[in-house]
C-alpha cells in the first residue's frame, strides 16, 4: 500500500509564505500525474494546482502568478511553493496521484492525508 505523505501546512499572515511538499513512492511518482487540491468545511474539493508526469503544470485562476507547483526527481517529492497567501486560501490541502493502468481505461488515484493551511488577515 502506497502512501502519500504530506507536510508544509501551517498558519501565516496575509502576505505570507509557505511550502507544501508529498512525497511519494517512486513508481507513482514517475508514473503518475500529479496536483494538490484543496477542501473546507461543506465545499467540494476542488483542483488547485496539477503537473504530468512529463511536467507540464496548470492552475486554478485563483491562484496563477501566487503558486508554483513542482516535482523533485531526487527526492520524489512534489511541492506547492505558495506566496502572497489570502485568507481566502485557508484550507485543507491534499497531495493527488492518479494515472492509467491499461488502455482499457481501468485507473488509479491516491490521495494524502491533509495539511491544513490557515491564513489569518
Amino acid at each position: 500500500q502506497v502512501q502519500l505523505v504530506e507536510s508544509g501546512g501551517g498558519l501565516v499572515q496575509a502576505g505570507g509564505s509557505l511550502r507544501l511538499s508529498c512525497a511519494a513512492s517512486r513508481r507513482i511518482f514517475i508514473n503518475s500525474d500529479m496536483g494538490w487540491y484543496r477542501q473546507t468545511p461543506g465545499k467540494q474539493r476542488a483542483l488547485v494546482a496539477g503537473i504530468t508526469s512529463g511536467g507540464s503544470t496548470h492552475y486554478a485562476d485563483s491562484v496563477k502568478g501566487r503558486f508554483t507547483i513542482s516535482r523533485d526527481i531526487a527526492t520524489n517529492t512534489m511541492h506547492l511553493s505558495m506566496d502572497s497567501l489570502k485568507p481566502e486560501d485557508t484550507a485543507v490541502y491534499y497531495c493527488n496521484a492518479h494515472g492509467r493502468v491499461n488502455v482499457e481505461g481501468a485507473t488509479y488515484a491516491y490521495w494524502g492525508q491533509g495539511t491544513q493551511v490557515t491564513v489569518s488577515s
